[in-house]
C-alpha cells in the first residue's frame, strides 16, 4: 500500500508548474531588455578594434617592412596577398593578416592611401547599412 501511495504523489502539481513559469518569465522580463540592442554596440566596438588595432598593426608591420603603405589600389588585400602592381614591395613579409579584412556587417572595410583626413592612410567602416557616413567608424574621429 505504501509503494502505490508514493507513485501517486510522485510528479509536480499544477500549481508548482505554474510557480516556476512565474518565474523564469520574471526572469527573462528583467534580463532581456537589458540584453537588447547590445548586438549592434558590440558590433561597433568590433569594428573599432578592427581599425584602431588589428589592422592598423597589419599595415604598420607591412610599411616596416617595405618602406609604405599599400597603395589605394592595392588595398587591404595586399595584406593577405603580394601585390603584382606598383610600388612592387620588394620585402613583403606576409600574409599580415588572417582572412579578408570585412566589418562586422560583412562590408569591405574603406582603404585610402595618402588619406584625406591623415597623412599616411585612412581607415574606415561605413556601419551597419554600408552606404551613407550616417554609422561611420574611422580611424581619423
Amino acid at each position: 500500500m505504501r509503494l502505490k501511495t508514493m507513485l501517486s504523489r510522485a510528479g509536480f502539481t499544477l500549481v508548482e508548474i505554474m510557480l516556476v513559469v512565474i518565474i523564469i518569465g520574471a526572469l527573462a522580463a528583467m534580463i532581456i531588455p537589458r540584453l537588447a540592442g547590445r548586438g549592434e554596440e558590440a558590433k561597433v566596438k568590433v569594428a573599432k578594434s578592427d581599425i584602431d588595432a588589428n589592422l592598423a598593426t597589419a599595415l604598420k608591420l607591412y610599411e616596416l617592412d617595405n618602406g609604405s603603405y599599400p597603395s589605394t589600389e592595392q588595398g587591404l588585400a595586399a595584406l593577405r596577398v603580394k601585390p603584382n602592381t606598383n610600388p612592387l614591395p620588394e620585402n613583403w613579409n606576409g600574409p599580415y593578416i588572417e582572412k579578408d579584412p570585412l566589418d562586422p556587417w560583412g562590408h569591405p572595410y574603406v582603404y585610402v592611401s595618402p588619406g584625406a583626413h591623415r597623412s599616411d592612410y585612412d581607415l574606415s567602416s561605413k556601419g551597419k547599412d554600408g552606404a551613407s557616413d550616417k554609422g561611420e567608424i574611422s580611424n581619423w574621429q
